[in-house]
């Protein structure tokens, strides 16, 4: 480990039905490029009246990428979105100046049969001169995304640009999102394929760093773009995430990112008063929660 380098270990995080490994943000790093927010959800199992349920909440400022190694998630939003995200699909919800969604286990799944959840949801900063956009929601099935393999190592960029490669996801700064699984111990180059800040979230597996063992549910920052390979032993998988910083701090306030510390408060009491947009349909609602602007 160098002092260009953070380990991070997963805290545990109650989002009410499971608790899920918080990655970012932590006190010594609370962006990756513009990646603010990286959750790990399982792996848990789900079925015979335990599910997902998450009811109608806010977020604005951002976008929430949703990505799946197990299970199934019904999301539906307030642009009318009604989708259901299988394993390796992408889902992606452009807040901009608000937004509200839900996400549930599908009908189908509730049943009497167990299934396991698994994957990763993460928080993608907008600029700051994109933060008031109109919000929209993309979705990208996983056979349209790039997939390629060097050797027995498979690859699949799953946004942004890397590798000499380009996700169809339309998103809105310099980053990248990448999945690498290897079953073999190998060095798998990164310099000049990826710009930028980079997070190396191990899955499975594990890697080795200057003689360190970093284990799933670990995740190493690197600082700088000079980080020029990871070795990886056998049956490895990662997720790669960073970009270009945005340029600027952001702050957090529950489902809130801005550049603005006042238009957090103010998107807190426009909650509070119940004036943001509703999924149609639905009328749960989750309420304002207590904590401190980050």
């Amino acid at each position: 480990m160098t002092n260009n380098q953070i380990l991070v270990d997963e805290k545990p995080a109650d989002i009410g039905q499971f608790t899920v490994g918080r990655l970012l943000p932590i006190r010594k790093k609370r962006q990756v490029g513009p990646f603010t927010f990286i959750d790990h959800m399982g792996p848990a199992t789900l079925g015979k009246g335990i599910y997902m349920d998450v009811d109608q909440h806010p977020h604005t400022g951002l976008s929430t990428l949703t990505y799946l190694f197990e299970g199934e998630i019904a999301h539906k939003d307030s642009t009318g979105a009604d989708q259901i995200i299988t394993p390796g699909d992408v889902g992606f919800m452009t807040s901009g100046k608000a937004v509200t969604h839900t996400e549930r286990t599908p009908k189908h799944l509730r049943t009497e049969t167990e299934f396991t959840m698994h994957g990763y949801q993460v928080w993608v900063a907008l600029p700051k001169e994109l933060e008031k956009i109109e919000p929209n929601f993309q979705f990208i099935p996983k056979e349209d995304l790039p997939i390629w393999e060097e050797g027995n190592t498979k690859y699949t960029l799953v946004a942004g640009e890397g590798y000499g490669r380009k996700s169809p996801l339309n998103v809105y700064s310099p980053l990248f999102m990448l999945k690498i699984e290897s079953p073999e111990e190998k060095t798998i180059k990164i310099n000049g394929e990826l710009e930028g800040e980079i997070a190396i979230v191990v899955v499975t597996g594990s890697v080795l760093e200057k003689n360190q063992e970093i284990k799933a549910g670990q995740m190493l920052i690197s600082k700088t773009e000079d980080h020029c390979d990871i070795h990886v032993k056998a049956n490895t998988q990662l997720l790669l995430f960073g970009g270009k910083p945005l340029g600027r701090e952001h702050y957090l306030l529950w489902n809130f990112v801005s550049s603005d510390r006042e238009k957090l408060k103010q998107q807190k009491q426009d909650w509070m008063d119940k004036k943001f947009p509703k999924v149609p349909g639905d009328d749960t609602y989750i309420p304002f929660p207590e904590m401190r602007l980050k």
